[in-house]
């Protein structure tokens, strides 16, 4: 049973300065039970109609169209593909520069795609959080670390150009755009700013520099469709052999 608890805090405030901050000095809540018999609150309901009504009119915009029914597998799949092309194209776009890479960490990808139209509602459901799209130029032996990372994980979503293979959890015969990964070169990469603060335990990032155009990752896929679109494009990903396990 869902509970919502409404908290009461009583406070004293001091009439010398509007700024003064007193301490709580007592708590108290109510335990209220959500169930079917339950009344609807008209007025609460009349209030946020509206709200309700524009929400559902944003969030069931259709703004492409998929083929096939996309799902989150390992070490590969189509919708990973998609949204690592998705974060790459759309961060050369925002930053204009090029980009050699763009990542999606696996454990953010919260839903799927069913074949049919894509609504905006859909890309929320994939990518509920507000994480945004920050550049970082890295250093070719930092991302084989990183690569080592996804390895182990058993295998992260990455953009068109770059092919990596999984053995006994390690990256190995990594190439970036055709070319063997460099330990001496800088690459600039796309990624979400959880993954290179740190996050999915990427600390070898989370010391490099960040170029940040608060452009959310949400955005990115909704405009990356969007774009498609507008090519007479479907959403058409699937399994290219970027990512193999060779175990």
């Amino acid at each position: 049973m869902r509970r919502i608890f409404a908290f009461i805090f009583i406070l004293f405030f001091g009439i010398s300065s509007c700024t003064s901050i007193q301490p709580v000095t007592s708590l108290s809540f109510t335990d209220y039970r959500i169930a079917k018999e339950a009344r609807t609150d008209t007025a609460l309901a009349g209030m946020l109609a509206p709200y309700r009504t524009n929400m559902d009119i944003t969030m069931n915009k259709v703004i492409g169209f998929s083929n096939t029914q996309m799902n989150a597998r390992q070490p590969e799949s189509g919708l990973g593909n998609f949204m690592a092309d998705g974060i790459r194209v759309m961060a050369e776009k925002k930053y204009g520069k090029k980009v050699d890479a763009g990542f999606i960490n696996q454990g953010g990808i919260r839903s799927y795609i069913s074949k049919g139209n894509i609504t905006v509602g859909k890309i929320f459901e994939l990518m509920p959080f507000d994480n945004l799209v920050v550049l970082q130029e890295v250093k070719g032996s930092v991302m084989q670390q990183f690569f080592d990372k996804m390895a182990a994980d058993g295998g992260w979503p990455v953009s068109a150009g770059v092919v990596m293979e999984i053995k006994d959890k390690k990256a190995i015969n990594v190439t970036i755009n055709g070319k063997p990964l460099d330990p001496s070169a800088v690459y600039v990469v796309a990624n979400s700013d959880y993954v290179a603060n740190g996050g999915s335990d990427c600390e070898m990032l989370r010391r490099i520099p960040q170029q940040n155009k608060g452009y959310l990752l949400r955005d990115a896929l909704i405009e990356f469709v969007s774009d498609l679109t507008r090519q007479g494009k479907p959403l058409d990903y699937s399994i290219e052999k970027r990512v193999v396990n060779v175990n």
